[in-house]
């Protein structure tokens, strides 16, 4: 069963009771909340994952609570906690849906050590996956949303996960996180896509997330192996430019991308080496993603 065949009130009584169960990619999710846009955005950026049976295994146990304390009544906040482990500060209570996709990024980054976990945006297109790492304001998100736009499959926006052993991608297709001007950008970007609404006074500046297209979450269990390593840069004004990149220089930018090489030690770093010597490697300067698009095309024809 998907999240679409439950109405909201059914969403918000699992979310506020015996916990709303749910698949990301490769992980089951047991999400409790009460608050009300946690439940809303929950069910409008997750309707198209299957819940998950009251006898499977949860790999991630979340809330999404109100603090015990009397700051609840004088200034609400929100607080995420895992497995009853509360990893951040807490957030105003209207970044609640927000902190649930920060907080799933820190789960996974940190306890999925079974694999290789890089920080970049993955899409595919004809069985050719492009990885996009990039460090924030680089303009992956962007790039990778608009790509999805185009008919490109997303995989995710946030993480590459490799299997050690084959070097497939494991898709965990999710909602898109747009940030600042990226908000505006991407609303003008063609009708193809669906954005909730902003949040403001973030310490990321005013954020958004896009919906992820019904067929990448249909495609959820489908890997795919890299073909293109892709450091996009965004740069007013710029045209296109595309520029090949050393392997030994694509390796050395990787691994400080990851996540984990450093807990996967040697056998991390020589993941990354398989990938990057499989693979075209490109940095890629851009300021219009029409064009930029256009490009990243004929590099899988």
């Amino acid at each position: 069963m998907k999240l679409l065949d439950l109405n909201q009130v059914e969403i918000s009584h699992s979310l506020a009771h015996q916990g709303l169960r749910f698949r990301i990619g490769p992980f089951s999710v047991s999400l409790h909340s009460t608050f009300s846009s946690v439940s809303d955005r929950i069910g409008f950026f997750y309707r198209d994952f299957l819940t998950v049976d009251d006898d499977q295994f949860i790999d991630f146990h979340i809330h999404i609570k109100k603090p015990d304390n009397l700051r609840h009544w004088i200034r609400p906040q929100s607080v995420f906690s895992f497995d009853g482990f509360v990893p951040f500060k807490p957030l105003p209570a209207n970044q609640a849906f927000p902190i649930f996709e920060w907080g799933l990024n820190w789960c996974i980054a940190t306890t999925a050590h079974q694999l290789l976990i890089i920080h970049a945006a993955v899409v595919e297109k004809n069985n050719h996956a492009i990885i996009m790492p990039g460090n924030p304001g680089a303009g992956k998100s962007t790039l990778c949303a608009a790509l999805v736009c185009r008919g490109w499959r997303l995989l995710s926006d946030e993480m590459a996960l490799i299997t050690p052993n084959d070097l497939k991608i494991i898709p965990i297709p999710r909602p898109i996180g747009l940030k600042n001007e990226s908000i505006g950008i991407m609303g003008n970007f063609g009708e193809k896509h669906e954005i909730g609404p902003s949040v403001m006074d973030t310490s990321k500046g005013t954020v958004a997330h896009m919906r992820p297209p019904t067929e990448s979450v249909k495609q959820a269990n489908t890997g795919v192996y890299p073909g293109t390593i892709l450091f996009p840069t965004y740069s007013a004004g710029s045209g296109v430019e595309l520029e090949e990149v050393g392997k030994a220089i694509a390796l050395a930018r990787m691994t400080e991308q990851s996540f984990n090489s450093h807990i996967l030690g040697v056998e991390g770093i020589k993941v990354m080496e398989r990938v990057v010597s499989r693979s075209s490697v490109f940095n890629l300067k851009y300021s219009n993603l029409d064009t930029a698009i256009a490009r990243i095309d004929e590099l899988i024809r």
